[in-house]
């Protein structure tokens, strides 16, 4: 019988079986267990852990101490013998003829790796590359990584054209005070909230569909679980639709690559961190702002129609539909106030063509049709306050030809965080920023 596991010899395109008589393997010193006349030393690296077994007299002393003294996460290389051993989870063992301590790891370490201790975030940030050492953390960025090769995918699929637009602009998508100022050589700019004004720009060129995977910043005075200033917005924009109903039925296909697709390429991630994915059948069902409303208000809930659903709202809202079993679904037709210029008013009504995407009681995704018509948008921006001239690069695409079109953006993190379950945004990012936190 032959057993394999991934480890370092992977650089050979070959894995480690009872069959080979000598392997090398390199990693970091999980654990080491003395047990007197034999001692374990557990190696680890990104795909997993094998034991090198030191049995006392059969090995050469200074092997055996020098192996058996190294302090935890160090990183070494270990060459032996490949031994079938019934004592462990792969089926075999490695003893050892040498190694080469490439790095020695200080003592103490500023947190566990495999200790079952509870640690604060704090110090996990702090320590984000010891905390990434950790098989369930590094595999919540396996999965982001396989959600953004989805995502390219299904967009491909789509007729989709990958753009990428400025992250510094002189004016912000959306204006108001979550603008991050910098200074852009004694002028003042901004770094981009979205890049919702250039992809609708693009609309104009004959460039149908765009979508853009990139950074957003949003310098929002929160610090909750589902905040940061930093994040990866997934945002897709496409002509000629006849109402957000082409929108809201493109995001629907996209969702479900995404999701099939994780939960049948990510099956070894999900299975470390004992994790399902489930795959709502489209169409999802679609709420109207008022509705919402009413469905608040007969829960009790002080809200009343005009008001923002806020987050305790869209967390019953999600209470309620996953009752009647459906994690994903829409709320559409906001009040138009309440949204950017760039969104269509619903004639003859106070409300738009906008929807969010809301995953177990909380938005993941805002979009909507824009207002395509030239004296329309030019309207809407007065009606926000807004002065039209500061937009000229903006709005001289509109004056020459601008087709029907509509988009959406996604947050990557916390489309994530909510498939998986997890309690905190900062969960799926490497190395958040939030208004405390700028390192490292």
């Amino acid at each position: 019988m032959t057993v394999s596991v991934n480890m370092s010899v992977r650089r050979d395109s070959k894995s480690v079986s009872v069959n080979d008589t000598s392997v090398t393997m390199e990693g970091w010193v999980q654990d080491i267990r003395n047990l007197g006349g034999i001692s374990f030393v557990i190696l680890r690296d990104r795909f997993g852990t094998v034991q090198i077994t030191l049995p006392k007299k059969k090995i050469d002393p200074e092997l055996f101490e020098g192996l058996t003294s190294l302090s935890r996460e160090s990183v070494v290389s270990v060459t032996g013998e490949v031994k079938a051993s019934d004592q462990t989870e792969l089926g075999l063992e490695i003893i050892p003829s040498s190694f080469i301590v490439h790095s020695n790891a200080a003592v103490p370490l500023p947190m566990g790796v495999i200790d079952r201790v509870n640690t604060e975030m704090d110090t996990r940030l702090n320590n984000r590359f010891m905390d990434l050492r950790k098989p369930e953390i590094r595999a919540i960025f396996e999965l982001k990584s396989l959600m953004l090769d989805l995502l390219d995918e299904a967009m491909r699929e789509n007729g989709f054209t990958q753009v990428s637009t400025p992250k510094l602009s002189e004016s912000g998508a959306e204006g108001g005070a979550t603008l991050f100022k910098v200074d852009y050589f004694g002028r003042p700019a901004y770094l981009a909230q979205s890049p919702q004004l250039y992809k609708q720009m693009l609309m104009s060129t004959g460039l149908d569909r765009v979508y853009e995977i990139g950074p957003a910043f949003r310098a929002e005075h929160s610090n909750t679980n589902r905040h940061v200033t930093e994040f990866i917005s997934f945002d897709g924009e496409m002509s000629w639709i006849s109402s957000q109903s082409d929108v809201m039925a493109m995001i629907e296909r996209i969702m479900d690559h995404i999701l099939k697709g994780l939960k049948e390429r990510g099956e070894d991630q999900l299975k470390v961190l004992g994790k399902d994915v489930n795959v709502p059948a489209a169409p999802y069902p679609v709420l109207t702002y008022s509705e919402c409303i009413k469905m608040l208000i007969a829960t009790g809930m002080d809200i009343k129609d005009g008001d923002d659903l806020g987050t305790e709202g869209e967390k019953m809202i999600g209470d309620i539909m996953a009752e009647k079993g459906h994690e994903l679904y829409w709320i559409a037709e906001y009040p138009e106030q309440e949204k950017p210029f760039y969104i269509m008013e619903k004639d003859g009504t106070k409300f738009s063509y906008s929807f969010d995407l809301d995953y177990k009681g909380q938005e993941i995704s805002s979009g909507g049709q824009r207002e395509h018509r030239y004296e329309k948008l030019v309207e809407r921006m007065r009606k926000k306050g807004l002065d039209p001239e500061s937009f000229d690069f903006y709005l001289n695409a509109f004056k020459y030809g601008m087709p029907p079109h509509g988009g959406w953006g996604i947050g990557i993190e916390r489309l994530l965080v909510k498939m998986l379950d997890l309690p905190n945004v900062r969960e799926a990012i490497l190395f958040p920023r939030d208004m405390s936190r700028l390192s490292p």
